[in-house]
């Protein structure tokens, strides 16, 4: 029982479960309207475009979370414009810009001779980088973030569903986009020491993708998505040190762990109802 806690005696692993449990529940929140409205590809994009943030940050020795946080947020806003001015669809316009972000990057940390920040912790994160002050401002974001959301509740339920009614009943659909891009991004940046650019798309996609398995509520959505993300990051942090895995690559496992046991639990309950209707027609 003593090895389960032994890792515990480490204060960079202590901080590192803190900043991946919090990351992946974040991720897990934003992650709710990222699969309802269809957007997967914009949680894969703004990661690899922050990318380029945290290159440029690093030869420029600009704080990191400062500078990728306003590269990752000044790409949202034009994927945003971009899409707003509808010449070329949304997808295309964040397979453009975002790559080319990303493409940045790589060639800045090439030029660079890939001096300062761990090239392979920017892609894969690394947990031995994680500080106290991440532990702070992963926590101070995700209390950000739930307070937009919430302040923010209906704008975006009625967005997710139906853009067009939203419009015509009045919600400013362009600035609730905007602020989703924002909070989308800030999320990302919060993650991305833990699972780097790589994976972060799963973190967002799949705790909301099991919760949408288990409820067709969009309130407890909300609730359930996080509480599977935070699962996925305590019990893959966990996993990672005793069998010497990186963290990122094992929240991922766990959390596709989870995919694949609610979609056989939601396949058993959909033969059941089936049968039930079946017996009373």
């Amino acid at each position: 029982m003593g090895g389960l806690f032994e890792p515990y005696q480490f204060e960079f692993f202590r901080n590192g479960v803190v900043v991946a449990t919090l990351s992946a529940a974040l991720c897990g929140l934003i992650g709710v309207y990222v699969v309802l409205r269809g957007m997967s590809y914009i949680g894969h994009g703004l990661s690899h475009a922050i990318f380029g943030g945290f290159a440029a940050s690093t030869l420029l020795g600009v704080n990191i979370a400062l500078g990728a946080g306003v590269w990752g947020v000044a790409t949202a806003l034009l994927i945003g414009r971009v899409t707003r001015r509808g010449l070329i669809r949304a997808d295309a316009a964040i397979g453009v810009i975002t790559t080319a972000s990303f493409a940045l990057g790589l060639a800045l940390f090439a030029l660079s001779g890939r001096r300062g920040q761990n090239f392979e912790a920017a892609l894969f994160g690394s947990i031995l980088g994680v500080e106290r002050n991440d532990v702070f401002m992963v926590t101070g974001i995700g209390a950000t973030v739930a307070a937009v959301v919430a302040l923010n509740y209906r704008q975006l339920l009625f967005t997710t569903f139906d853009p067009d009614v939203a419009e015509a009943s009045g919600v400013n659909t362009a600035r609730t986009e905007t602020v989703l891009l924002i909070v989308l991004s800030v999320s990302i940046l919060a993650t991305m020491q833990v699972l780097g650019v790589t994976l972060i798309a799963a973190s967002l996609i799949i705790p909301a993708s099991v919760a949408r398995l288990l409820t067709h509520s969009f309130a407890r959505m909300l609730l359930v998505a996080p509480m599977i993300g935070a699962c996925t990051g305590f019990v893959g942090m966990n996993i990672s040190y005793h069998i010497d895995v990186q963290s990122g690559p094992m929240i991922v496992l766990v959390g596709a762990s989870l995919f694949g046991a609610a979609y056989v639990v939601s396949g058993v309950r959909a033969r059941q109802r089936l049968r039930g209707e079946i017996a009373l027609g």
